[in-house]
């Protein structure tokens, strides 16, 4: 009895990478018929791929061809921060870009991604699945994006405009929000305010030179032992306020928060070490997400334009898929004040 010929491997997109000697991600664009690719290596990969009998996912193709009506909205998600999905400050940036998809016919594909892997937005694209991204969050991964760009992948971000950038972002001003912040607390004779956030990270970093800049202007010093490092997630903003707190006691008569759940963590503890608020510590808050009106006491905070947010984000990403090149858009930031820096 003839004994039975072993079954052959299929071959993988990933061979033909290895032996065209390109990514996977370029023989995935190049099957595809994207515009990314050139044609000489386009035509190279698709012969080889005949040449192995290598079936081509017309599916992806015809999507990619064709007008494609999903768009990917990718949250990146930072281990160190861990950051939920459920955060005030996500939800109401998914409901702004869902109106505004929804207005221009459009679906949504929500993703999340390790933002130490931003390359992997891409597949999104290559798989055919949408037919733009837009990336919430640039998490100090400023040069993963400038990458994308150079690859020609069609996205825009939410985030701050920093140097060298060569991808399309929509944020709001986040300096002069923290100048805003900070300026009230001036006006209210507050001298000793202290910044709670990460500035290593962009938007953050932005909020802490706004802060700086209206303390320069009163004539005040930047005082080191005046920065908490925090988090964005609620039990670790409780932590380093905490930390902050059984190292140097109650240094400073105010805080200027750089999202709204940092300061309403900041509230928590400060109660809980008893502290009032306004009275002892006036804080101040960034976004003005739904919670904010709703703490105790109500929280001061600085409203990014978040209804406007997605149709900017969405009308960027259309133009992009359409060829043009827009320029990145800075939205105003205006102050809310409530109770928790109420004059006294």
């Amino acid at each position: 009895m003839a004994k039975a010929e072993p079954e052959k491997r299929k071959i993988q997109m990933a061979d033909i990478a290895r032996l065209a000697g390109v990514s996977t991600a370029t023989v995935s664009r190049a099957l595809n018929g994207s515009a990314l690719i050139n044609e000489e290596t386009r035509l190279r990969i698709i012969e080889l791929a005949r040449s192995l009998n290598y079936t081509i996912n017309l599916g992806a193709q015809n999507l990619r061809k064709g007008d494609n009506t999903t768009i990917g909205v990718v949250i990146p998600y930072y281990p160190a921060n861990r950051q939920s999905i459920s955060d005030p400050f996500f939800l109401g940036m998914l409901g702004s870009l869902a109106d505004a998809l929804t207005d221009r016919q459009y679906d949504m594909l929500l993703s999340r991604v390790d933002a130490d892997h931003l390359e992997r937005i891409s597949a999104l694209y290559d798989s055919g699945r949408v037919g733009g991204i837009i990336v919430i969050g640039q998490w100090g991964h400023h040069d993963q994006l400038n990458e994308l760009a150079r690859q020609r992948l069609p996205f825009v971000a939410w985030g701050a405009q920093l140097p060298n950038q060569l991808y399309c972002s929509v944020g709001g001003d986040n300096a002069s929000g923290g100048q805003l912040a900070t300026e009230h607390l001036l006006g209210l004779g507050r001298k000793r305010i202290a910044f709670m956030g990460e500035k290593s990270l962009p938007e953050p970093e932005k909020r802490h030179a706004g802060y700086q800049k209206a303390l320069r202007k009163a004539g005040l010093k930047t005082d080191p032992a005046l920065y908490i490092p925090s988090s964005f997630a609620p039990l670790g903003a409780q932590e380093a306020l905490r930390v902050h707190l059984d190292r140097h006691g109650l240094n400073f008569d105010a805080i200027v928060a750089a999202s709204d759940l940092i300061a309403i963590s900041a509230l928590g503890v400060l109660r809980e070490r008893g502290y009032s608020v306004p009275q002892d510590v006036s804080v101040v808050g960034y976004d003005d997400v739904e919670p904010a009106a709703h703490s105790f006491p109500p929280l001061t905070t600085v409203r990014q334009p978040l209804d406007l947010a997605g149709a900017h984000l969405v009308d960027c990403l259309l133009r992009i898929m359409a060829g043009e090149k827009p320029e990145s858009d800075l939205l105003p930031t205006t102050l809310v004040v409530r109770e928790s820096t109420k004059a006294i």
